[in-house]
């Protein structure tokens, strides 16, 4: 789906009121992707009302980033008004928690922007999606729609892409050939690429310093042939955890926290894991595990999440089996 085919979308559809809504615990790439997109629209249809809508929240490194680019969010979005709804950086509904039913009561058509592993429930609601698993961040793909119709990036709205591709890649560390070549074309735009680099930079607080400490304190290592998995468990920044693990030496690990009876697991891999074993931790864990647990699941091939109900040893249990099982596959 390209840019003019949304925009014939809404014009058939006399659209007043655009609602572009972001996962949660929304992160620079959906914040920053759907930013672009609302600047993008705007060229095409100057008098069309866009919001921007965060209903689970953001997350706090991307707080920062939206002061300095004086992004607008809303955090109560207007669903029940939205003449055509978007999913930016999502693959599943149910990622917005307590919105789902008002988002799935709705007449809208619904527009999926992705770069996720689509989700076949979200697939079978969506009026159209445009997703590309091979893109390493939904901004690169807000890239490509400006450039397909040969539209000129504003300096914020460059800025914007830069931080949100930054983000996802982990400073670039994740990028391809595309991700360098957006990323040459967003500097070209006017972007400070040091500067931007610099709002991620902030020192973390004591509490996620904690929950990583803790983390590897608890952390169950289980060694698979060649492969360290390491298991554990927080109350909150299970993905910092997870990462952190991964960084200390673990080739795959899983962090899970319960929060107000609800689960949420995070799973991170190195590119030694995922090159060699082909496992795809977003499609291969996250969404079976999601299935397994009654909730859902979904990711990267290097960076995925769960979020479900249960119990937090048995939900890593079925994460190891569930691993292993796709391990003894290795080629």
């Amino acid at each position: 789906m390209s840019i003019n085919q949304i925009v014939d979308l809404l014009k058939k559809q006399q659209a007043t009121f655009v609602l572009l809504l972001c996962h949660k615990s929304a992160d620079a790439d959906t914040i920053c992707a759907a930013y672009a997109l609302q600047g993008l629209l705007k060229r095409f249809l100057p008098d069309l009302v866009i919001e921007i809508g965060t209903p689970q929240g953001i997350n706090k490194p991307t707080k920062q980033l939206l002061e300095n680019l004086s992004i607008t969010v809303a955090l109560k979005p207007n669903i029940e008004s939205a003449s055509v709804i978007f999913l930016i950086d999502m693959n599943t509904v149910e990622q917005l928690d307590e919105v789902v039913d008002q988002l799935k009561a709705s007449n809208a058509p619904l527009i999926i922007i992705d770069h996720h592993a689509p989700s076949p429930d979200t697939m079978q609601i969506s009026d159209f999606c445009l997703i590309n698993e091979q893109a390493a961040a939904t901004c690169e793909i807000i890239y490509d729609m400006y450039q397909q119709v040969g539209v000129q990036l504003g300096l914020n709205e460059a800025k914007a892409l830069f931080a949100g591709i930054a983000f996802d890649t982990r400073h670039f560390a994740l990028g391809d050939s595309d991700t360098f070549r957006i990323a040459g074309g967003l500097v070209n735009a006017g972007v400070d690429a040091r500067a931007m680099l610099n709002l991620f930079s902030n020192p973390i607080d004591n509490s996620e310093r904690l929950a990583k400490l803790k983390a590897c304190k608890r952390a169950k290592i289980v060694k698979n042939g060649e492969w360290i998995i390491a298991l554990s468990h927080v109350s909150a920044y299970e993905a910092s955890a997870a990462k952190s693990l991964v960084d200390l030496g673990a080739h795959v690990a899983a962090v899970a926290g319960k929060k107000d009876g609800k689960l949420e697991v995070s799973l991170r891999c190195s590119r030694e894991f995922n090159e060699k074993t082909g496992i795809h931790l977003g499609k291969d864990v996250s969404m079976p595990l999601g299935e397994l647990l009654g909730g859902v699941g979904g990711g990267h091939a290097m960076a995925a999440g769960v979020n479900a109900v249960g119990d937090v040893g048995d939900v890593l249990d079925r994460c190891l089996k569930l691993l292993k099982e796709k391990m003894s596959f290795d080629v």
